[in-house]
């Protein structure tokens, strides 16, 4: 191949390089953009109070779906024995293909989120850092079975 060639076919390659890098950027973009009104939906989501010493045994499922997508859309099913949380079971979110919880940020799953809030009998607990909208809107699912489990 003489230098000419050569030269030519490089300039090229670079081309189709940085195509490429466009079309990513732009995709990447724009389902930024498509997605920003649901994030900022569950950023703003306010996850209210429980009285855990008022819960009826039971089974009780608790949802969160969003309106403005529904790509983080949770379902649990919470059941109550002897007051007290005795399973959470995701039905819909940070699950895999087996149903078992997914590790998020840092290695946690949800379930470790479950845990805090049931050692705390809060909802009010931290979130997984780098997991925060996954981690609330698991949690408005879980206050709203909850609600559902209140004595009135």
């Amino acid at each position: 191949m003489n230098g000419s060639k050569k030269k030519t076919w490089k300039i090229k390659a670079l081309w189709i390089l940085i195509a490429i890098i466009a079309i990513i950027a732009l995709v990447s973009t724009i389902a930024i953009l498509v997605d920003a009104p649901a994030r900022l939906e569950i950023k703003n989501l306010v996850i209210g109070s429980v009285d855990f010493d008022k819960l009826q045994d039971g089974t009780y499922i608790g949802e969160y779906n969003g309106t403005k997508n529904n790509l983080r859309d949770t379902q649990l099913e919470v059941t109550i024995s002897g007051g007290k949380i005795a399973n959470i079971k995701i039905l819909k979110g940070a699950i895999d293909k087996d149903g078992v919880a997914s590790k998020l940020t840092g290695g946690l799953s949800v379930e470790d989120l479950f845990d805090n809030v049931e050692k705390s009998k809060s909802l009010d607990v931290d979130t997984i850092s780098g997991a925060t909208l996954t981690a609330k809107t698991h949690l408005k699912a879980l206050e709203n079975a909850l609600k559902k489990a209140e004595k009135n």
